[in-house]
């Protein structure tokens, strides 16, 4: 249950600052999402006094299924099915694509596919080339990233 209904320019654009794995952006999303969260479900009164949720209650009333979880599960759903597509796919080939030029010294960046490799090693699922090919399994690792922290 998501309370947040974005158009699809608002998710695509959440979808491309999240791909960008800062930690920084992520705890912002987290903070906005709370201040709004706050605002819809009010304060709770205690002993004749009144005081806003923290954090432990929101995450109740949303079943652990913050925006950063949703955008998490719509990035393993959208990975599976490319997975899935047959190779002469025009997707499957940019996926797949390796640029000809040499990177810049430093760090290397974390790329799409990486950031789902850890996703998945944080979900500690380790047969995940086979699990994307059966839709059920996969649905079920999906629905467990919704709700996963």
């Amino acid at each position: 249950m998501t309370f947040f209904h974005y158009n699809q320019q608002d998710a695509t654009t959440l979808s491309y600052l999240f791909l960008k794995g800062s930690t920084n952006i992520i705890q912002k999303l987290l903070v906005f999402e709370r201040k709004i969260l706050r605002g819809i479900f009010g304060s709770t009164k205690e002993n004749q006094t009144w005081r806003i949720k923290n954090n432990e209650e929101l995450d109740k009333l949303i079943k652990h299924e913050n925006t950063v979880n949703c955008i998490k599960a719509q990035r393993l759903s959208w990975f599976a099915h490319i997975q899935r597509m047959p190779e002469a796919r025009a997707t499957k080939k940019v996926f797949k694509w390796n640029p000809l030029t040499t990177r810049p010294r430093g760090r290397p960046k974390y790329g799409w596919e990486d950031n789902i490799i850890q996703d998945l090693g944080q979900m500690e699922i380790k047969n995940w080339l086979t699990c994307v090919q059966d839709r059920a399994k996969w649905k079920d690792v999906v629905e467990k990233a919704k709700i996963s922290n």
